[in-house]
């Protein structure tokens, strides 16, 4: 990287590729942006939905862990793209979807963004006025500056808030899982024979579904680093952040809401923390606080990336700073409008809002990553996926045929507070729409794709992409190291062995 790369204070790029002579940074690193990215009040407010609704401690905690790795598993293998393609997660879609066709899921991905940014506002709203009181719109506002203020800095300053959190926030749910103990938790909450259906599985799910919804913007910030990071190193490093901060700050929650099921968020972290040790349910409040800041500051930034993604696909656009920022700004007026609008029952909106993303997140990611590991093997070309009359066509019926069965899939499965399906009924109001979705949606495009004729789709990919990074040999990396290596740029001998250590 030049010295004028490595120093400047905003980020230039956005939804363009990352050149080689750009990379830098560990793939360690990811472990931090996504131990913090779960170590917050909104996974706290996860935690809560299952004994919101009326399960106990012990098997609401066995559904937070069942289903936090159930989610983190699927999001986690998203990591490799982005050293690989050097490229947003959102813009990678269009081999599967189509240049335009993609809109279906930047779609989802963008309501996704503004929907977290608005509950976070919420609970940010509820923890200040825990903590201080105060107005409820300067305490948003205020809260809002800060998250963007990080966003528009961009990667590096993210990368560095998150690990700087992950340390002060281990230390501090380290302090409370050991005073747990010293709570004085009804026996019941204990009793395994008090097993109930549907909050077993709403819980599961919704933590399945808050870790799933991680997989739109996972290479956001994994695609800076080298591109030989190995497949192991990158899915382990964001599995371990993701799931332990994700499970143990949903944990915290269970805990909190078992305790005190009438308190909002914030208040019963707070108040769970100062029964474990007096003083200390202001400091860990405060802490969780940042993590929502950084949070917020990495839906801002991966909202904007899809805008511009969107913008790209209505009209060829050259991506700068300033449409970056515009498009944050933008998305960060939506989910302030939201919040606005929201009513009281915060708990069950986002009981609900989860149970949303993971319908139509589900289909996305099978699709997302059967393409990647099984059919294309990761042989994409960076320029064609630009390119608007290209060799990945403006509609790919593919990748649209088989969200539209993945997702028609689970309708049946559904149960929502505003629709329950039939087979949802049968069971007793219990939702397992995910587990039917991700194997039907990845079957099908699988079938699908049978017909492509993968050897000429390599071959286009390949000679699209000569001459892309003339830095490469520069920098060391040759054709046949075993490494995740971008096949239009490597050559085909390179591309042989990407899957060699899998």
């Amino acid at each position: 990287m030049t010295k004028s790369k490595k120093q400047a204070f905003i980020e230039k790029r956005s939804i363009d590729y990352v050149p080689v002579a750009e990379r830098h940074g560990k793939v360690w690193h990811l472990w931090p942006v996504w131990f913090s990215g779960d170590a917050h009040l909104a996974t706290v407010a996860t935690g809560i939905v299952g004994v919101a609704l009326g399960g106990n401690l012990i098997w609401m905690a066995i559904a937070v862990i069942l289903g936090g790795a159930l989610g983190t598993f699927f999001m986690a293998f998203h990591s490799t793209q982005g050293p690989q393609l050097g490229l947003p997660q959102m813009i990678q879609s269009r081999p599967q979807f189509g240049f335009v066709g993609a809109l279906l899921v930047w779609g989802v991905a963008l309501v996704s963004y503004i929907g977290f940014n608005s509950f976070n506002q919420v609970l940010a709203a509820q923890a200040v006025q825990s903590l201080y009181g105060g107005n409820t719109t300067l305490i948003i506002v205020v809260f809002t500056v800060l998250a963007l203020g990080l966003a528009v800095i961009g990667y590096d300053l993210i990368h560095l808030a998150q690990r700087g959190i992950a340390y002060v926030m281990v230390a501090a749910l380290f302090l409370f899982t050991v005073l747990v103990p010293h709570l004085h938790i009804p026996a019941a909450q204990f009793n395994l024979g008090n097993f109930k259906t549907i909050p077993f599985l709403t819980q599961l799910f919704a933590a399945a579904a808050y870790q799933l919804a991680w997989s739109i913007y996972v290479s956001d910030y994994s695609r800076y680093l080298p591109v030989n990071v190995s497949v192991k190193a990158s899915f382990w490093w964001t599995f371990l952040g993701a799931f332990i901060g994700g499970a143990w700050m949903m944990l915290v929650g269970t805990v909190a809401g078992a305790l005190y099921p009438t308190l909002d968020v914030p208040t019963a972290l707070q108040t769970a923390a100062n029964a474990v040790l007096p003083g200390f349910g202001k400091p860990l409040l405060i802490v969780s606080l940042f993590g929502l800041v950084t949070i917020t500051s990495l839906n801002s930034y991966g909202a904007s990336l899809t805008f511009l993604s969107v913008a790209d696909s209505l009209k060829s656009i050259r991506p700068t700073t300033a449409k970056r920022i515009f498009a944050m700004l933008v998305s960060t007026v939506l989910a302030s409008i939201i919040t606005i609008e929201a009513t009281g029952n915060f708990m069950t909106e986002f009981g609900n809002f989860l149970g949303i993303l993971l319908y139509l997140f589900t289909p996305w990611t099978a699709i997302n990553l059967v393409d990647f590991y099984i059919v294309r093997k990761g042989h994409y070309s960076i320029r064609e996926i630009f390119n608007p009359n290209g060799m990945y066509e403006r509609w790919n019926w593919r990748g649209l045929t088989a969200y539209a069965v993945g997702f028609a899939s689970m309708i049946p499965f559904f149960s929502t507070g505003f629709y329950t399906g039939p087979i949802a009924t049968a069971l007793g109001g219990a939702d397992i729409s995910m587990i039917i979705g991700l194997p039907v949606a990845a079957s099908v495009y699988y079938f699908v794709c049978r017909s492509m004729d993968l050897q000429a789709d390599r071959q286009r990919a390949h000679e699209a992409d000569i001459g892309l990074d003339p830095d490469v040999v520069d920098h060391g990396v040759l054709p046949g190291h075993k490494r995740r290596l971008a096949p239009g740029i490597y050559g085909d001998e390179a591309t042989r062995a990407i899957f060699d250590q899998t």
